[in-house]
């Protein structure tokens, strides 16, 4: 039976989910494989992801390597769902599979031993056969001096501070923001360990740097890996030496952690989540200008998100106001604007502030749907959304009559698969203000339906349905 490592994101996610695949295939005495791009690199701005050849050994592609994919049909999937070894050959033999893919960074936790264990994440790590140049570099890390007890202080920024994933909210905690980080060194500092900083953004860690005394990655021989594969392997080489790893939930970081069978800790180890953001917004206060806005904006976001529903509609609006006039392309703050008014009962005031939102994105693009309305909807990962705990407070508000709000609503429940609640919103939205050019939009737009995946004649009549007059 074959345990598989599948994930085509980022360098970190690939490797553990490789680790957590040894690791039960080793324990089971199961075979172990994995896939990998042999073709270009992959670069998505923030994840560059090396060929198979330039990261691992030609032996060990030779034994575990499975090609760029599998047959998805001829595997089960582990996840969240319990399973033991007994449930596991039963269910391959029964379904006549040809194994497990495991690429949830968590199944181990749904391990039963039924008297069979797993082999260490770190000695399966440790056991992979990296390329010459990659151990190079896990060997330079090696040799580097530390001027004392060390604890490493990841701060990832990269797609989810200055990319697609800051309107998200979902990702926020694989993130410690760098406004929290002279605090975090004060800290380490008090309990007697040295702190290295390690991240994606040199002018805030160069500004860290001036005001902590810590050290910079840049200072232990980074550099002379010009490949950035490379020195992504000495940094995780590195931190792996440290004492500490205070890393948010970021999986690069808790591979270093697996690599050095130390601990990988959130800011909560620390600091508890309101003093987080008291320790936030104090920070941003008195030198919100000396960090990139972007930077500025996510500490603002982090604050909140440590305080949403436990402070006021006036501390809401001013934290994320704050927010929104560093970072003004991000919806997402002024939908959370909008649903803290709405939780208030002060549907006129949160109807006008989306009111404004909507209306504006209309005018710039008669699209629907709206970029805001896309946010709002969006399922980020796993199942989740950013707005998930406010979508009532829309439909509360929807049902009060507050015409944007049904738009949204409308949208929300096209969505969700519920066409004719979606159509019955709509026909509402138009009979309220009938001669309104974007709900006449959204109601054909929902009216359409979603575009057909296939069938030629299908998808022609749905594009001849959009030639109809609103």
């Amino acid at each position: 039976m074959l345990i598989a490592a599948t994930r085509t994101d980022g360098l970190g996610g690939r490797l553990l989910a490789m680790a957590n695949a040894k690791s039960l295939a080793d324990g089971l005495g199961c075979r172990f494989g994995f896939t990998w791009s042999e073709g270009a690199i992959q670069d998505n701005t923030f994840h560059i992801v090396d060929v198979v050849r330039k990261i691992f050994s030609d032996a060990f592609i030779e034994q575990y390597w499975l090609g760029e994919r599998v047959d998805a049909s001829r595997f089960g999937v582990l996840g969240q769902t319990i399973f033991t070894p007994r449930s596991l050959e039963t269910t391959a033999r029964q379904r006549n599979l040809e194994g497990w893919i495991c690429d949830d960074f968590d199944v181990l936790k749904s391990f039963r031993a039924d008297g069979a264990k797993t082999v260490r994440r770190s000695e399966a790590l440790r056991g992979f056969g990296f390329s010459s140049n990659v151990t190079d570099a896990i060997n330079a890390a090696g040799g580097v001096r530390f001027p004392g007890p060390m604890a490493a202080l990841h701060l990832r920024s990269g797609d989810i501070v200055h990319g697609s994933y800051r309107t998200g909210l979902i990702f926020a905690g694989k993130v410690i923001p760098s406004t929290l980080a002279k605090a975090i060194v004060s800290e380490l500092s008090a309990r007697g360990l040295n702190t290295l900083l390690i991240g994606q953004d040199r002018e805030t860690l160069e500004y860290l740097r001036s005001r902590t005394g810590a050290l910079l990655i840049s200072d232990l021989g980074v550099g002379e890996f010009e490949d950035r594969t490379l020195r992504d392997f000495f940094e995780m080489a590195v931190m792996a030496r440290c004492q500490q790893i205070h890393a948010g939930s970021s999986i690069f970081a808790t591979v270093a952690s697996i690599m050095g069978d130390i601990p990988c800790l959130n800011s909560d180890a620390l600091f508890s989540k309101a003093r987080a953001a008291e320790i936030v917004l104090e920070e941003l206060k008195a030198h919100e200008r000396d960090y990139h806005p972007l930077e500025a904006a996510f500490g603002y976001q982090s604050a909140f998100l440590n305080l949403e529903d436990k402070i006021s509609l006036a501390q809401t609006r001013e934290i994320l106001e704050r927010a929104l006039a560093l970072d003004p392309e991000n919806d997402i703050y002024v939908l959370k604007i909008v649903a803290a008014y709405f939780r208030e009962g002060d549907f006129p005031s949160g109807e006008a502030v989306l009111k404004s939102l909507m209306s504006r994105q209309f005018q710039a693009r008669a699209k629907i749907p709206l970029p805001a309305m896309r946010v709002l909807a969006e399922v980020v990962w796993d199942g989740k959304n950013a707005m998930s705990r406010n979508l009532g407070l829309f439909f509360a508000a929807a049902q009060a009559g507050h015409c944007h709000a049904m738009a949204c609503s409308a949208y929300l429940l096209r969505e969700s698969g519920e066409p004719r609640q979606a159509h019955e919103m709509a026909a509402r939205l138009v009979e309220a203000q009938p001669a309104n050019p974007m709900f006449r939009k959204i109601k054909r737009w929902i009216r359409l339906g979603r575009k057909p995946e296939t069938g030629f004649l299908a998808r022609t009549i749905w594009k001849l349905r959009q030639l109809r007059p609103f």
